[in-house]
């Protein structure tokens, strides 16, 4: 059973690990490790439980389809929601952590999340500056060609401009359309 205060036995003896693995085992010997001296064995583990105690599930979670149940303890600080939330929800409850269409899933949903942040931002009376925000005037003043040279990102920067400036476009223009079909009516 998964969570207990006593340590699982190994599924293979240290043995039959480096007769299998060349290298394994290379910090077995005290004489390679610095901190043998200290090393003590014989104190407890401080566990107090043999399954520790489960935090109360006050909404239901997401999980990977590989694990029997949710772990004891887990992060409430962002709950899903909205399209993003149900676009993790079917990743969670779909794909193994090992597909790719899982990892693809929950990138998205984070791409959707960006996105919505940026249409609830420009709905507010103090919207997202991407000008003061990226840090392009900054770069203008300050050595624009020689903070460039030596990135590893070299052929992505022509993308950056496109990047950031093509949804404000995007919205500028979508707006102008809007403004134009009303006035239209």
């Amino acid at each position: 059973m998964p969570y207990t205060a006593a340590k699982p036995p190994l599924p293979e003896t240290p043995d039959e690990l480096r007769a299998r693995i060349p290298g394994w085992g290379a910090d077995l010997d005290p004489a390679d490790r610095p901190q043998v001296p200290r090393e003590r064995t014989d104190l407890p583990n401080g566990a107090h439980w043999d399954f520790p105690d489960r935090q109360p599930e006050t909404y239901p979670r997401e999980r990977s389809i590989e694990h029997e149940m949710l772990t004891p303890v887990f992060g409430t600080a962002q709950p899903l929601h909205g399209l993003s939330g149900a676009i993790r929800r079917y990743s969670y409850e779909r794909f193994s952590e090992a597909r790719a269409a899982h990892w693809l899933l929950l990138i998205a949903a984070d791409r959707v999340d960006a996105g919505g942040a940026h249409l609830r931002s420009m709905l507010t009376l103090r919207p997202d500056n991407p000008v003061t925000e990226t840090g392009v005037l900054s770069e203008l003043r300050r050595h624009p060609v020689a903070s460039r040279r030596g990135r590893t990102d070299v052929r992505h920067q022509v993308l950056d401009p496109l990047i950031v400036a093509g949804p404000w476009i995007l919205g500028g223009l979508a707006a102008v359309g809007v403004v134009r079909a009303l006035r239209r009516r």
